[in-house]
């Protein structure tokens, strides 16, 4: 391994405000957590269709998919999900860097987590959004039958069952899956992000 203290951060010529220009956005996290079966996954997926509908350029880190390959290495236990949520945290970071929206959705359910990925995001804009919905409605969605696993003893340490699930205490934004539709609640975070100057371009700041 190498020593930390030969090791240095290499910063680029290209500045965010070049990238702005380039791309008539500003780089951010749009961080999505929230229960298991909550629908983030789902509205990761309309935001970065939507997004990129209006010449956007977005990207969705999703939980599955990490998990198959740079975090397929880890499992759950309460140590390898905060290990996760790190290295997506580095990722998404270096997305923003670049310019582009990074659109994660991972139940994250730990805010010491998600802290330090906002800490990772440094002076890109990190917003957490609350993918809100009632436990009964998750488990009577439940998607990919986890819930029932959990219940019947077949899968341990499942969030909202036998793991915890620290809720926001100050998102950017909450959107009540049960409530609201998905083209609501993408109309929300496209409203927050405008709000936000996410999407300003240089001349529009």
């Amino acid at each position: 391994m190498a020593n930390a203290d030969n090791i240095v951060w290499h910063p680029g010529a290209v500045t965010a405000e070049h990238r702005r220009r380039l791309l008539g956005q500003r780089g951010c996290v749009v961080w999505l957590t929230g229960l298991s079966g909550s629908g983030k996954s789902t509205l990761a997926a309309a935001l970065e269709q939507r997004l990129v509908a209006d010449g956007r350029a977005a990207y969705v880190l999703d939980g599955d998919n990490i998990r198959h390959g740079l975090n397929a290495d880890l499992g759950f236990s309460p140590d390898q999900r905060d290990e996760n949520i790190r290295r997506i945290g580095e990722v998404a970071a270096l997305f923003a860097d670049a310019g582009l929206i990074a659109i994660t959705a991972f139940i994250s359910p730990y805010r010491a987590a998600r802290d330090r990925a906002r800490r990772a995001a440094k002076d890109a804009p990190f917003l957490e959004v609350f993918v809100r919905a009632p436990l009964d409605v998750c488990e009577q969605r439940d998607p990919k039958g986890l819930y029932a696993k959990a219940r019947a003893g077949a899968l341990r340490e499942f969030t909202g069952v036998d793991a915890p699930y620290e809720p926001p205490v100050e998102p950017a934004l909450t959107v009540d899956t049960a409530a609201r539709s998905v083209a609501d609640c993408v109309d929300a975070i496209v409203a927050m992000l405008a709000e936000r100057g996410v999407l300003a371009g240089p001349g529009d700041a």
